[in-house]
Formats: structure tokens, sequence, C-alpha cells
């Protein structure tokens, strides 16, 4: 696009005056460029050699805007786009999605990392065991959408050409919507589970303690959020839903010899968020008993005060493949990005009573993978992992969609309103500098006047009254344009028809505002790239 094109001159002059400027430092002083200074006798670069190279960078810096602006003005009107990358349970196997998983901790880095892109604004980064999505603000949709993939690619190790057979795409207003519904759970393989809207609500957490996400992508977010609340509040669509630890628990029961279910010997890795919920869904079941392998005792030790009707064995960490040589079915639901069990554990473990179908059954909610795949070459043992829960997912599916055809209603309301408040910013900029211009032209006048009065023939009171005149006509004046800038979906009013107002007032008043937001984001995005 023209507008890509100009903000990739600009950028690329601005990164070759730096070049140059330190080139024609070190060609000033060699010694300097080889190694500082000598130990005795040094002679340092003069003054005006450091003043002449950062004149050199200015003038280039200068010489590039200048240059973007000659050629920007056909096609000032783009605006950024919101754009949503990503792959799910829906379009990518597990063995792909543990590959571009980020840990919570590290989503600021990766934030951070995705807007040091020549193209991208603002980010957010979505990982779960069933998504990984990134959300960006984008000065260009294709190259914008190129730097993601190819940071996805570089991150995972995966060809951007197989990543792309699986990747998904959305812009700007379904890019919104897909957020939307992923937050209200019917993006979900369980159709209304509740934990992603918990994970949604991380996002801006994570988002607010970094400072990393933008105005645009943190108030999608929670409008995201709204919405999540509003499906599940006024359908009741989480009814009856199961969750991803509850379909675990499901299909493991399945599995297991109906007449043992409750008398096999449950263990757990791991004491997090999913693995309590797996607790919690064994009890349901009718469990007495499940083992808990964990880092800590004292997460344990809060699940045990919480759950009072089934009995918590904790057992370390470096207990774990003995607990599991006593285990009928093992859970694993850890942060672990190595397979915690490979062939090679599990074929040195005892075998199974064939009362409990002879064979070890392992459920492996996690991503990354704790167990290996290859776990299931060993004839006493079965793994299964997220993507093997569908067939658990299908009962009640039919009434969660009835209640997700509802969930689109709300969907398309917050949707709407999004929109309107991201529309209203199209004019921020204008009226701002229209103001300015007003206030600059009051200000000027209310001088002169003063001036002729003189200041000995004015009091005090005097002289805040006719202050005060000027900026009652100047508001006044200004109150008609400013109603017909502003654009929030309460009236009539179409946005076409708002921003025909605001390029008619840059016209007129010679704003310039468009090439002013341009050079601005222009600008910050050099100025990044270069701290």
């Amino acid at each position: 696009m023209a507008s890509t094109t100009s903000a990739t001159a600009a950028a690329a002059a601005f990164a070759a005056a730096k070049t140059r400027s330190g080139s024609s430092a070190a060609a000033a002083c060699p010694r300097v460029a080889a190694g500082g200074r000598r130990r005795s006798g040094v002679v340092r670069c003069d003054a005006g050699v450091e003043a002449q190279a950062q004149a050199v960078a200015k003038a280039a810096s200068v010489a590039a805007l200048e240059q973007f602006k000659i050629s920007a003005d056909r096609y000032m009107k783009e605006r950024s786009s919101i754009a949503v990358i990503g792959l799910s349970v829906h379009t990518a196997p597990v063995e792909m999605r543990e590959k571009l998983a980020v840990a919570e901790e590290l989503w600021p880095r990766a934030i951070s990392e995705l807007t040091s892109l020549n193209h991208i604004e603002e980010a957010a980064v979505l990982s779960t065991c069933n998504r990984m999505e990134i959300y960006v603000v984008a000065l260009s949709w294709n190259r914008g959408i190129r730097e993601v993939v190819d940071w996805m690619s570089k991150k995972s190790g995966i060809p951007a050409s197989e990543l792309r057979e699986h990747l998904f795409m959305l812009r700007d207003s379904d890019a919104t919507r897909h957020l939307f519904e992923v937050s209200a759970g019917l993006d979900s393989l369980v159709l209304g589970e509740g934990q992603i809207l918990a994970q949604v609500k991380q996002v801006v957490r994570s988002g607010q303690n970094s400072g990393g996400l933008g105005k645009n992508i943190d108030r999608m977010f929670k409008d995201a959020i709204t919405a999540g609340k509003r499906v599940r509040c006024e359908t009741n669509i989480s009814a009856g839903a199961v969750s991803v630890s509850s379909a675990a628990v499901e299909l493991a029961l399945m599995k297991l010899p109906k007449s043992e279910c409750l008398s096999a010997r449950m263990l757990l890795i791991g004491a997090g968020k999913m693995g309590k919920l797996v607790i919690k869904h064994l009890i349901a079941k009718g469990c007495k008993k499940v083992v808990v392998v964990n880092r800590s005792v004292e997460r344990v030790d809060a699940i045990r005060e919480e759950m009072k009707d089934i009995e918590i064995v904790y057992r370390p960490l470096t207990e774990m493949y003995e607990a599991a040589a006593e285990a009928d079915v093992v859970f694993t639901s850890t942060a672990s990005e190595t397979p915690l069990f490979t062939k090679e554990h599990t074929e040195v473990l005892p075998s199974i009573s064939d009362a409990m179908g002879g064979v070890r059954l392992f459920v492996d909610i996690s991503v990354p993978r704790n167990v290996s795949a290859c776990v299931s070459d060993v004839g006493h043992a079965r793994v299964y992992n997220v993507d093997d829960l569908k067939e658990v997912v299908e009962a009640n599916k039919e009434d969660r969609l009835r209640k997700a055809m509802e969930a689109q209603t709300i969907i398309t309301q917050e949707l709407k309103r999004f929109e309107a408040w991201r529309d209203s910013l199209e004019t921020v900029p204008t009226i701002k500098k229209l103001r300015s211009y007003a206030d600059r032209i009051r200000a000027s006048e209310l001088e002169k006047c003063l001036q002729k009065i003189g200041e000995d023939n004015l009091t005090k009171k005097m002289r805040r009254s006719i202050e005060e005149l000027s900026t009652s006509i100047v508001n006044k004046l200004l109150h008609g344009p400013l109603q017909h800038l502003r654009c929030d979906g309460s009236d009539s009013r179409t946005l076409d028809e708002t921003l025909e107002n605001m390029h008619a007032l840059n016209r007129m008043f010679s704003l310039d505002t468009e090439k002013a937001i341009i050079e601005q984001k222009i600008k910050a995005k050099v100025e990044k790239s270069q701290n």
C-alpha cells in the first residue's frame, strides 16, 4: 500500500541517518571506534565532531520526514487495522500449538517484540491450551500480517509456509467479533466454558502491569470481557457445559471399566487452576482419594482446606515416577516446557491389573504437552491430550448451540458499541487542533486588545472579565463544528458524514491532522527502533 511504502521509506531514511552518523563519528575518531581510549596520552574526539555527527543525523531525519510528507497526500485516508492472527484447536493440532505457546509470564516480552516490528503499533497475546492468538493494530494490513507470521515462525521454528496452512487471519470488525466470541466461550472446544473469560481478563491484567497494551487493544479486550459476562448472564450458556478439566475427568472414566471407575487410583501432577478443577470434578464423580504431585506443598494444602470431600495425598515432584507407578490414571497439568513422561519413563512402570483394563491412562491437558505421544507405543499405556476431548464435549451440544445463537445478538450489540468508540477516535486530532488553532487566535487578539486599552486602565476584575468574554465567544463559535465532529453512535449521523465534516474543517483551517498523525507514528516507531 502507498502509506506503507511511505512509512517504510521514512523509517529506512531514519535508520540510514543513524548508520551514517555512527560511521562519521567512527571515521573522525578511529581510536574511539577501535576501543575507546588508550592507556595514556588519549586524544579524545573533538566535541565539534560529535556535534557534526548529530547535525548530520538530524538533517537526514528532517529530510526523510519532508520526503514522506510530499508523497503521503494521496493515501492519508487509510487508517490502522485491527487484526488477529492465530490458530486454535479448530485449525491446528496440539503438536503445532505447543510450539507456539507463550507462557503467561512471557506475554509482556512477546508484546514488546511484536510492537517493535515496523508496522505494528499495539499487540496482545492470548495463549491457552486450546489457542494461540495474536491481536495487533497494524499500520499496514499486508506488511503487518507478514511481520507477525515471520515472528511466529521464528519463535516456533515452524516454516512460515507451513504455519499459513493452519493460521486464521481476521481484520477489523471480524477480528473484534472473534475476540468477543472467544471471551463468551462460543469458539471454545467446550462451548460456553468459563475458563476462557478468566484468561481474557488475565491478558488485560498482564498488560496493565507491564504497560504493554495500547488504547485500541486495551478497550477491545475490556469490551470483550463485558460481552463474555453478558452472554453468560443473559443466555445461561454455561449451565451444564463442561470445562476442559471436567471433560478430562469424563474421558478418563469413559475409558475405565464401569465397575472399577470409583476404585481407580487417581494421580494428578500439577496443582494449578486446571489441576484444582480436575480434583473438583473427581469429587463430583464420587472419587474419594487423589494423589497430588506438586513442587510445593502450600498450594496442595490450600486445596485440601477448600475441598473436604476427598482425601488429598501430597507427593513432592521428586517422587513423581514412584507415584505414577502406583496410579491407574495420571492427569498432567503443569507449565513444563518439556515432557515429564517419555516412552523410556513409561516402559519401566509396572503393569496395571486386568480389572482396570490392563492399561495405565495418561490424560494430558497441558500445552505444551507433559506426556510424549510415543508413550502410547508402550503396550500397557494410553495417552489422551486436549484434542481427544471432542468425543466428550458432544454431550448437551444442541442445547448450547441454541444458546450460542442467542448470544450472537449480545455480541453484535457490544461490537457496535466498540466500533462507535473507535470511530470517535478518528476526529479527536481534528478537535484538538481546531481548538488549539482558535485558542491561539483568541490569545493573540486578546493581547492586542489589552495593549490598546493599557494595563494601567484595567483592574484585575476587568481583565478577567475580558478574558472570560473572549473564551466564551470562542467556545460558542466552536460548539457547532465540534458537535458535528463527534460520532459516538448516539445520533443518526453516519460515520461517513462525520468524516466529511472532519476533512472539510481540515481543509478550511489547514489543520493537516492526518499527516501529523502519520508523522507522529513514524517518529515513534523510528525512535523505538533506535533506542
